[in-house]
């Protein structure tokens, strides 16, 4: 049970960015599609699936609050060459990794709000994967080729991400390999 208000905005924050973020990626996957990058369609897929995962850890931390809140989360908006779609998603990714889940995190454990840093702190680890990924992707579509990847395996609890392979036992959380969802 999550008490503290600032806390729980960040919480609240946090849930509308992944939410936005999973959105973004659904339809950028798309537009990666539409541009001859199935690869990189696949990437955007299993990491907006991890995005999903993020917002339902961050909603489930804020299960005993009641009532509307206005959420302000950053975040890019718009479509443009599958080029410029993964610029905006490493810029999303970093911002998260850098400044927005080290100072939730650092807020929650102040607060003694155990469940919102393990949440948070799932989140962190697998930006970290993702920004390293949407990098290595951006990278061979800029080059005029579709990113080298077989399969993408999310973690269902915390959303560790892992490219061509899939783990014995979650790294982050535990969880065993039946506990990965596989992206082809």
């Amino acid at each position: 049970m999550v008490k503290n208000d600032i806390t729980i905005q960040n919480l609240q924050s946090a849930f509308g960015g992944e939410s936005q973020a999973y959105q973004r990626y659904i339809a950028w996957a798309d537009k990666a599609k539409k541009d001859g990058f199935p690869k990189v369609a696949v990437l955007f897929e299993a990491i907006a699936y991890a995005e999903e995962v993020h917002a339902g850890n961050h909603f489930e931390v804020l299960a005993n609050v009641e009532g509307d809140s206005l959420v302000a989360a950053g975040a890019v908006f718009g479509m443009s060459s599958t080029a410029d779609n993964l610029e905006g998603a490493i810029a999303g990714e970093d911002f998260e990794i850098e400044q927005m889940y080290p100072a939730f995190h650092l807020v929650a454990k102040d607060q003694g709000e155990k469940e919102a840093v393990k949440s948070f702190h799932y989140a962190l680890e697998a930006e970290k994967i993702h920004s390293k990924l949407f990098n290595e992707a951006k990278e061979a579509v800029e080059a005029g080729n579709d990113y080298d990847l077989e399969y993408v395996s999310i973690c269902e609890v915390c959303g560790h991400t892992v490219k061509d392979d899939k783990p014995d036992k979650c790294p982050v959380c535990g969880a065993s390999a039946e506990q990965f969802k596989e992206f082809r």
